[in-house]
């Protein structure tokens, strides 16, 4: 979600606070699927696309958050200062993060949500689901 990270970041140079999570979906997800150029984004699953704006802005322990860059920068968080969050690259590998309702695990499959069944191979413990795919 480059364009969210743009805007994040334009928003934190023009002293503009932070948008919250609602703001980022209206503009990156649902906007963006009545947009001409990308509107194949409702050809696939909004839960990892809601994942990755959830990264974007997260609150947790993740080192590449806007969140905890914001805060290092005002001297509100503890530790060593963040550094501000990175694009991703096309060529970097590619990841899709489904939540429990995106996805059922059966003996030999596991269904997600718009893609369908896949084969898995056991023992696989699933907690919550990634799918990670290399461009190379």
């Amino acid at each position: 979600m480059n364009d969210s990270l743009a805007y994040s970041q334009q928003k934190y140079k023009s002293g503009e606070k932070k948008s919250d999570l609602s703001e980022l979906q209206k503009l990156f997800i649902t906007q963006a699927k009545k947009t001409e150029c990308r509107e194949w984004l409702s050809e696939v699953s909004n839960i990892p696309l809601q994942q990755s704006l959830n990264d974007l802005n997260r609150r947790g322990k993740r080192p590449f958050a806007p969140t905890n860059f914001f805060k290092s920068t005002q001297g509100k968080r503890k530790g060593k200062p963040v550094k501000p969050p990175k694009f991703k690259s096309r060529k970097s590998k590619q990841t899709a993060r489904f939540t429990k309702g995106g996805f059922k695990v059966g003996q030999h499959k596991i269904y997600l949500a718009k893609i369908g069944k896949l084969k898995i191979v056991w023992p696989v413990r699933i907690t919550y689901c990634s799918i990670i795919s290399n461009s190379n």
